[in-house]
């Protein structure tokens, strides 16, 4: 790894990069949880959240449970987010709904049908700033930002007539008033909160992100991987706490390494 990507890791991830420094993990803070997740996603605050078949659990940072809710009635669920702490969103690609939960995981008022609202093939979803979320509809090939009450506020067009290609976006994510779409055929694709199309990153292969400090984060064939959007360039970044098995995906927050494996859930705290 070079030299500048270390000094920049030293700055934007805290402990966990000087642990990629050469300084090495606190073994002895590891916390694994048990269990086959089909997916999982942490908050700003450290928090966790895991998804088996239709149960969410909630951990904090050292693994302990802090709630659970059974979600049957839900239909299968396809994404959850945290952007905001301890109030996820979870959506059902298959029934068309999505739910806000509080800090229990209950749902908070009752789920919203979003075929019933007018958007009868979301594929993708993820919060936004202001109360908003943003939709990817597969019918008209664009993306939408609606608020609370899905009024429209912004809508690209038709995208395959914008980029010349039929995207198929995997994540939609927001941070600090921009939009990242993965598309792994194609890479990232790039929006303001109006909906204008900026550019493509050379993002290849990522099924999902996550966005710190300048850097597009993401697990790929195991292994993990930074693309720096002012270098322009991709580099791997190696474990900085062996794992036995494979990484299916990763996410840093607080100074913690949380790690999915299809047998548990790892966690690493790094000094």
């Amino acid at each position: 790894m070079s030299r500048t990507l270390v000094a920049l890791l030293l700055v934007c991830i805290g402990p966990w990069a000087r642990a990629q420094a050469g300084l090495a993990p606190d073994t002895a803070a590891r916390r694994t949880i048990a269990g086959a997740f089909d997916l999982f996603t942490t908050d700003d605050l450290g928090h966790l959240y895991a998804l088996k078949g239709d149960v969410l659990l909630l951990f904090d940072a050292q693994g302990r449970q802090l709630a659970r809710n059974s979600l049957n009635t839900f239909g299968p669920i396809t994404r959850v987010d945290a952007f905001s702490s301890l109030k996820p969103l979870i959506f059902s690609r298959q029934q068309g709904q999505l739910a806000l939960l509080d800090n229990t995981l209950s749902v908070q008022a009752s789920a919203i049908d979003l075929p019933r609202n007018g958007y009868a093939q979301v594929t993708q979803v993820c919060m936004s700033v202001q109360n908003s979320f943003w939709f990817f509809d597969e019918r008209e090939l664009a993306l939408i930002r609606v608020d609370a009450q899905l009024r429209p506020l912004a809508r690209t067009g038709r995208l395959d007539q914008l980029l010349g290609f039929t995207p198929h976006p995997t994540y939609l994510v927001e941070l600090d008033g921009w939009l990242y779409v993965c598309d792994p055929e194609h890479g990232v694709l790039l929006f303001d909160l109006f909906g204008a199309y900026t550019k493509t990153l050379p993002v290849k292969g990522a099924e999902r992100i996550e966005v710190r400090e300048g850097r597009l984060w993401y697990v790929l064939d195991g292994r993990l991987m930074a693309y720096g959007m002012r270098s322009f360039a991709t580099e791997e970044v190696p474990w900085p706490a062996p794992v036995d098995g494979p990484v299916l995906d990763a996410r840093i927050e607080r100074g913690h390494l949380y790690r999915l494996m299809p047998d548990r859930i790892v966690i690493d705290a790094l000094r």
